[in-house]
This record gives structure tokens, sequence and C-alpha cells, in this order.
């Protein structure tokens, strides 16, 4: 049985329930976070929840729990579920008001979690190698923030899906910016090239992660913006995620990236990266 929890109580997740005046129903009025899970313990789950409240902090929301007691929660939540490996998803809301669109003078934010099992780590090979298209971004400018608000890649990733890709890459001003649920990377000239961390991009975990690994190995890395012709012509390509931890790519736009197999830096980047979540997790 799949268990949820919903503002201090444990439901099967068919019962789990917010009100329909839920801010975050109406408005999309929240911020939420995905952790992956592996042998049962979260990966990197400080940082998360860091992240966490600089995202309350930037919609000037309190978290209805303090943010040092959200783990224990979590913790419960594993147990309950009996969980091996997969992701957890939180989210918290400015919770239930009339619709309108200032904030209430009082307001009870709500928090919801469930878990949801997956493969993470031993994919099949046909598995390991992610084909991306390239589309606009279209979304606000303050995507450091993660905001529930997730229409826009709602819609890009369904562009993909209809078109058999795996992943999109958005595009602004001739660059990437990055995936639709991901961080994107190129590898050119021995060099790991990742767009700087600003108000355009969400910076991720687990990029932070996997360019703290990079390093260690003296591996040189660039932020910076790169172009859509870059990575057409780049050695390597791949995207980091919670849940896809790092998925090298093969394809963008139909041309063919790394004789179209996972490159060997992106699976040894990835080695690293498992390594480290499986040592580190808690």
């Amino acid at each position: 049985m799949n268990i949820a929890y919903v503002n201090g109580k444990y439901f099967p997740i068919e019962d789990a329930k917010v009100s329909i005046r839920d801010r975050g129903l109406m408005f999309a009025d929240g911020v939420y976070e995905v952790a992956a899970i592996i042998n049962g313990k979260l990966i990197d789950n400080f940082e998360h929840l860091k992240r966490l409240q600089r995202s309350l902090n930037e919609i000037k929301l309190s978290s209805p729990v303090p943010i040092s007691e959200i783990p224990i929660i979590e913790k419960e939540l594993l147990a309950k579920n009996k969980i091996n490996e997969g992701t957890l998803y939180l989210h918290i809301t400015r919770g239930e008001s009339d619709r309108e669109f200032s904030f209430p003078d009082i307001v009870k934010p709500s928090l919801v979690m469930f878990v949801q099992s997956k493969n993470l780590i031993h994919l099949e090979p046909d598995d390991l190698g992610a084909i991306v298209i390239t589309v606009p971004d279209v979304r606000w400018k303050r995507r450091d923030i993660k905001s529930i608000a997730l229409i826009a890649q709602v819609m890009a990733k369904q562009v993909a899906k209809e078109e058999g890709a795996d992943e999109v890459w958005m595009v602004e001003d001739g660059c990437i910016t990055e995936g639709g649920s991901s961080n994107a990377f190129i590898i050119k000239d021995d060099k790991l090239i990742t767009r700087n961390s600003d108000n355009m991009i969400l910076s991720g975990i687990t990029r932070k992660a996997i360019m703290t690994l990079a390093d260690d190995t003296g591996m040189l890395i660039e932020e910076r913006s790169f172009t859509i012709d870059e990575a057409y012509n780049a050695t390597e390509a791949f995207f980091t995620s919670a849940s896809a931890f790092i998925m090298p790519v093969v394809s963008i736009d139909g041309k063919i990236i790394s004789g179209g197999k996972p490159g060997p830096i992106s699976l040894k980047l990835r080695e690293l990266y498992i390594n480290f979540a499986i040592e580190t997790a808690v």
C-alpha cells in the first residue's frame, strides 16, 4: 500500500486529499522538492531542504513545520512505504483561502509528501542513452525558484513524448538554458560545460554534486551559456536530475552525439555519482 503524508497525518494515497480552495491548486502558489531514494535512504537531502527553504523565502512563505523536522516525517514515510529505491516528492503551498490573488491575511500552509518506486541504478542498456529535442524556453524569469507552476515544462515534455524523445532542452537567445526537468551538460575539448547558475535556471542538487565530483577528478569545468550548435557538435552530452542521476544523451534534434551511444566520461561520472549516493544517503 502506498502511504502519503498530508498536514500531519498519513493516509493511503487514494485517500490523501487537500481542499479545492488550496492556493496550490488555484494559483500554483507553492514550491516543491524531489529527492532520490536508494536502499531506503535519501540522497543529498540536506541540500534539497536548504533549497526548499530558499524557495520558500523567495515567495514569502513559511513552512508549516520547522525545516529541521521534515527529515523526521520523511523517514517515517519511507518506513511506512517500505520503499528501497525511487523518489520522494514534497510540496508546500500557501494553504486554503478564498480565491484572491494577494496573500491571505491569515494562512495555514499545507505540506504534502509521497513516494514513488523507480529503478535508478541498474538500468537496461537501452534505457541508458537519451534522445533530446530542443524547444523555445517560454518560462518566467525566476527559474531559480522551484515552483510548482510547471505548465510550460508539462507542455514541452508532451512535445518530447509525441516526437519519441526522452527530454527537452530549452533554448533562449540561441543558447540552452536547461532541460524540462533537468540540468544540461556538454563535454567539449575535455571540458565539462554547463550554464552558470543564476535566476534563469534551477540550480540542481545533482548538478552541484556532479560538478564537485568532476572537479575532484581534475576535470576542467566551464560555467557558461552554450549554443545549440555547440551542443550538436559536443563530444558528449548528458543531463542530471534527482530521478535520472546522470543520463547520457545520444542525440539532440536528430544530431548524433558520441557515436549514438553513452560517452565514457558521462558513464564514469554516473558511476562516481552512484557511489557517492550510496555512501552518503541518510
